[in-house]
């Protein structure tokens, strides 16, 4: 038998994991500075299945416009190359034997403007999984039994409060990496 207090709990560990799963997401959106995780998404073809870069080559940002990749095993080379090149980042890398280099173009006033587009893709699905948490308790709230209707009132009240919290703190996220894409 849950009660009224852990659906509520339960709403906000759904919520909060909404929140940090967006703001994880932004972390891959390019803005002007080199960051590693940028290449977190990227997936390498590698021993005959799809790996994330990072478990094939260490990724480093050793300066500000600039990317290296020191891939572990040097025959997988042509295939981080290639994996690059497939991702939606539009970058450009370029290989000398040992090392991937990826200079990071300035960008464009375009591709800044696409780049603000998918911020705000990634936050509208963390917007609609705060909503979904939401209506999720509140549809548990009002099957619970033994409380009284002032009682489920109430914490339907207090879900709404956390639901309100967390888009803000996804519109906040959204208007920071918004400044730094645009930031030039």
């Amino acid at each position: 038998m849950s009660t009224l207090a852990e659906h509520v709990k339960q709403a906000k560990h759904a919520m909060d994991k909404a929140v940090e799963a967006v703001k994880r997401e932004f972390t891959t959106v390019r803005t002007g500075k080199a960051t590693t995780s940028l290449l977190d998404l990227v997936r390498v073809e590698a021993y005959g299945s799809e790996m994330p870069l990072t478990q094939v080559a260490s990724v480093a940002a050793p300066e500000p416009k600039l990317l290296t990749i020191q891939p572990w095993d040097k025959g997988l080379l042509k295939a981080v190359e290639k994996a690059i090149l497939a991702s939606d980042l539009g970058l450009t890398p370029s290989n000398d034997g040992n090392i991937i280099r990826i200079p990071l173009p300035p960008l464009t006033e375009e591709r800044r403007r696409e780049l603000v587009k998918v911020v705000h893709k990634f936050a509208e699905e963390g917007r609609v999984a705060v909503r979904h948490a939401r209506t999720e308790a509140i549809s548990r709230i009002k099957k619970t039994e033994h409380v009284s209707e002032d009682e489920k009132k109430h914490t339907e009240k207090d879900v709404q409060k956390l639901h309100d919290d967390h888009l803000r703190q996804v519109d906040d996220a959204v208007k920071g990496k918004e400044a730094e894409i645009m930031e030039i």
